[in-house]
């Protein structure tokens, strides 16, 4: 048992060390999209629209609100002068403004809201080029993987031969056409 676990033992430590010494050989690489996008001149202009578009929605929606601050306000001041129906009445037209403000602020700011898909719909163009300005860069100097290190970082090129997907579809019993 002793010999076994040294075999072992012998047959791990060399497979990471190849591991190790491969490992050496790969280049790696990173940038920053921020500090890029920055230095794109057609960028400061979408930033500059898009902060004009925010700040038109946001100011309709303060303008919301101090309508619906102002109702609240009136219907507390006048409650007990109002009928049951009339309270109910008061009541539903503030509700209704309070979810119409709701649907403005999703239909403008949510995750599939107005300013997000007009970010996409101007930035798009411009982060494709700096993908393949990064791919350019990547296999003009050899570098295996290139990270993006501007938020969450991010796998940005990964040189053909490190890609998998063939392997792992070919074991799962999928081929693939070529």
């Amino acid at each position: 048992m002793n010999r076994a676990y040294r075999y072992i033992v012998i047959v791990l430590f060399t497979i990471l060390c190849s591991g190790f010494v491969n490992g050496q050989d790969q280049k790696l690489g990173y940038y920053e999209s921020d500090f890029v996008l920055s230095k794109i001149p057609e960028y400061v202009g979408i930033e500059q629209r898009l902060k004009i578009l925010s700040d038109g929605w946001k100011n309709e929606i303060q303008e919301k609100k101090n309508e619906i601050r102002t109702l609240e306000e009136d219907y507390v001041a006048k409650e007990i002068l109002y009928t049951e129906e009339i309270k109910k009445e008061k009541l539903q037209e503030i509700n209704t403004m309070k979810k119409q403000l709701d649907t403005f602020t999703a239909q403008k700011f949510g995750p599939n809201g107005e300013f997000f898909t007009k970010q996409k719909e101007l930035l798009e163009p411009i982060q494709r080029q700096i993908f393949a300005a990064v791919r350019t860069v990547a296999q003009r100097n050899g570098y295996d993987f290139i990270f993006d290190r501007s938020g969450d970082i991010y796998m940005v090129y990964a040189r053909g031969e490190w890609n998998l997907n063939e392997q792992i579809l070919l074991e799962l019993g999928i081929e693939i056409e070529q």
